[in-house]
């Protein structure tokens, strides 16, 4: 079983497409994008409150299911979504490229890492010795901390994308798709994870067209959409029940697969301008998964503690429920009390210069 700390999170978003050939909306962002985005961070959350809430109690809920049935394409898609508009910005000079793709994400790893870590110290002090805990945060820039491995890992997928741009694209998948189902396992997050994410991730940066036209044509024809999507979800359902989701070459159909229908799913949204919260929170997924930790975690052990809900699987919910808005409120505190810091990089972290009226937030 994939664990809470690992193999979920965001993507950035952008306002046009990838590699050319398929157009969309040049003025404002990509309606189904932030959708997407949305549904896959929701679903982040619930892994985390979910198997969290289940470790503590230990047993299972409803809940349980739900994660289950979304781990095959849960990061697939963001991977996926955070390629599309990589090359609008891949041939810039390499200064620029690194201060937006790697500085930035650099920054706001280094802030929240510190404070996920400032709550948890004094529970590691207690178990070994503050040395131990010094030891451990400065390991936590070679092994990536809790829920921040996406943060750290993207980085390093936007870099290696530009360095091989000059390498055939389809030995570059070919490689790709090889690790993934080689099933790599070295113990070390950045290593395991790029072997298991980076073909979503390039796959992105190369098939934005086609990406885009699934979307435009899930947009003309609903119905066959609904009836594709209701098809996959019953094939996606039944190999996970079945265990096969785990199969090597099987994960990474359900990952291409699972990706497309998120895609498909949120571009029918966007077509309908339904569940416009999950719109909200594509747009500020990445600010989500910053902060959720805190308010999932202190939800779940008040509830937990005080045993006032005694099913499992309502306590997840909740649990899932108060990371998602928690997130976002503490976003909107932090705005409020002059922290822009926690979400906006400040100018002294730039190595670039920026263009007039431009602002860099960790949800862009």
């Amino acid at each position: 079983m994939e664990h809470a700390s690992k193999r979920d999170t965001m993507a950035p978003s952008g306002t046009i497409p990838g590699n050319g050939g398929v157009n969309a909306p040049s003025a404002a962002r990509v309606d189904w994008v932030d959708y997407a985005k949305g549904i896959c961070i929701v679903m982040v959350v619930m892994m985390h409150s979910v198997l969290g809430v289940e470790l503590a109690a230990g047993e299972t809920g409803f809940m349980h299911v739900a994660v289950a049935f979304a781990k095959p394409f849960r990061m697939p898609d963001f991977f996926l979504i955070s390629g599309l508009f990589l090359s609008l910005v891949i041939d810039r000079d390499w200064r620029t490229y690194l201060d937006r793709k790697v500085v930035h994400f650099a920054y706001f790893y280094v802030v929240w890492v510190t404070i996920q870590f400032g709550f948890k110290a004094p529970a590691f002090a207690a178990e070994t010795s503050w040395r131990e805990v010094g030891l451990l945060y400065l390991e936590s820039f070679i092994e990536p901390f809790g829920t921040l491995w996406f943060i750290y890992l993207l980085p390093v997928f936007f870099v290696v994308t530009k360095l091989t741009r000059r390498v055939p694209p389809l030995a570059i998948w070919l490689i790709a798709a090889a690790l993934e189902t080689a099933r790599i396992a070295t113990g070390w997050t950045a290593i395991d994870e790029f072997c298991a994410r980076f073909v979503y991730f390039y796959s992105g940066y190369l098939f934005a067209p086609y990406v885009f036209a699934l979307s435009d044509r899930a947009r003309s024809h609903p119905g066959p959409a609904l009836a594709a999507l209701a098809t996959w979800a019953l094939i996606n359902a039944g190999l996970v029940a079945y265990g096969a989701s785990e199969w090597k070459v099987v994960s990474l159909v359900l990952g291409f697969a699972g990706a497309c229908a998120i895609i498909t799913m949120g571009t029918l949204l966007a077509r309908a301008q339904w569940l416009n919260f999950f719109r909200f929170c594509g747009e500020h997924s990445i600010v989500i998964y910053l902060a959720f930790f805190l308010p999932m975690a202190a939800t779940r052990t008040l509830l937990l503690r005080t045993g006032v809900i005694p099913d499992i699987g309502t306590v997840s919910l909740i649990v899932t429920i108060a990371g998602v808005l928690g997130s976002l409120a503490i976003w909107q505190a932090a705005l409020r009390l002059g922290a822009d810091f926690l979400f906006e990089r400040p100018d002294a972290f730039w190595i670039a210069p920026k263009k007039a009226g431009v602002r860099l937030q960790a949800a862009e």
